[in-house]
């Protein structure tokens, strides 16, 4: 990825967890300065213990609903890229008060701390979410529905707030409304395991796993690397036209959820053959579930040169490599 970014003083919200560790190791990588700002609520210390001894890493044990803690990382501060959130649909529709609280409050102090510390950029992750019911393919930026759940709505509510702060102070943002990010370190534990590593754990383990309805649901699949790609070239571009908005990141396909079973056994079996023939159950649909979701990513294309590189099958074949060598 031959993207010229060194030299930066970045933060990265949510730095700890799975999209924003990869951030922080990719920044890292090009000679930034980083910091990581995570309360450790998703994030897991060990997908930044590699980085602890790098004098370029800084981690700040803090909570962004803590106005305090979003100043103290912010100060000093280029560009910051915003991952920190409480995601998961069912746990916005089990908890929506503390999914708001994060989501919105804390979107807010970050914003606020960014504006009174003048950071030059805020680059932020929104999310397919915020389609809804609108039932137009392939997504593009400007149609939206409404919300299906709590979580859209907050993530929705972010959109709002970015687009405010940029018109009345000055504060330059972007949003990168990610669809069903997988990758390296994604955690296959827990209620609210997204489908792909929990699909990769129950099957190294000889389990049948559940496909909630007869998985003909689809969905964009986008590896991490591409979301890489996004972040880092919403932070250099000089196009006065692509900040202040927002973009999709995918690859620009989807596959349902069948197709997806599909290439994880064929990979997988690579390692153990006996997974060829584990038996997938079928169960019923999930409150608030989309039930497709294709991004048109022709905005991004156009206006940060986006070029995403892993379709579904490329990046699931590095992603049960990893997954392999590490569950």
């Amino acid at each position: 990825m031959n993207i010229e970014l060194s030299n930066k003083t970045i933060l990265v919200t949510g730095g700890a967890g799975f999209i924003g560790s990869n951030l922080c190791e990719a920044l890292l990588e090009k000679e930034n300065q980083v910091i990581c700002l995570d309360n450790f609520a998703t994030g897991k210390r060990e997908n930044i213990k590699e980085f602890l001894e790098d004098s370029n890493f800084t981690l700040i044990d803090g909570d962004i609903r803590k106005l305090a803690d979003c100043l103290k990382a912010t100060k000093d501060v280029d560009y910051v890229l915003h991952q920190a959130a409480l995601g998961s649909v069912p746990r916005s529709i089990k908890d929506p008060i503390t999914s708001n609280d994060v989501n919105v409050n804390g979107f807010l102090n970050m914003l606020v701390a960014s504006r009174d510390n003048g950071v030059k950029r805020f680059v932020y992750a929104a999310s397919s979410s915020t389609y809804g019911d609108s039932e137009s393919m392939p997504k593009v930026e400007d149609v939206i529905g409404k919300p299906l759940s709590p979580y859209a709505i907050t993530k929705y509510v972010n959109e709002l707030y970015a687009d405010i702060f940029s018109k009345t102070y000055g504060l330059e943002t972007i949003g990168l409304r990610y669809f069903n990010v997988f990758g390296r370190k994604q955690d296959p534990k827990g209620a609210y395991a997204a489908v792909i590593p929990k699909f990769v754990s129950q099957l190294m383990k000889g389990e049948s796993p559940v496909i909630n309805g007869d998985g003909n649901y689809s969905r964009d699949f986008t590896y991490i690397d591409n979301v890489i790609q996004a972040n880092l070239l919403s932070l250099v571009t000089t196009n006065e036209e692509a900040i202040n908005t927002v973009y999709n990141v995918a690859y620009g396909d989807r596959n349902t959820l069948n197709d997806l079973m599909r290439y994880l056994k064929e990979y997988l079996s690579e390692f153990d053959s006996k997974i060829s023939s584990i038996e997938v159950v079928n169960g019923p649909n999930r409150e608030g579930d989309i039930p497709h979701s294709h991004a048109s990513i022709d905005k991004a294309m156009q206006f940060l040169d986006y070029n995403p590189q892993f379709s579904l099958q490329k990046g699931l074949q590095e992603a049960v490599k990893w997954y392999w060598k590490n569950l």
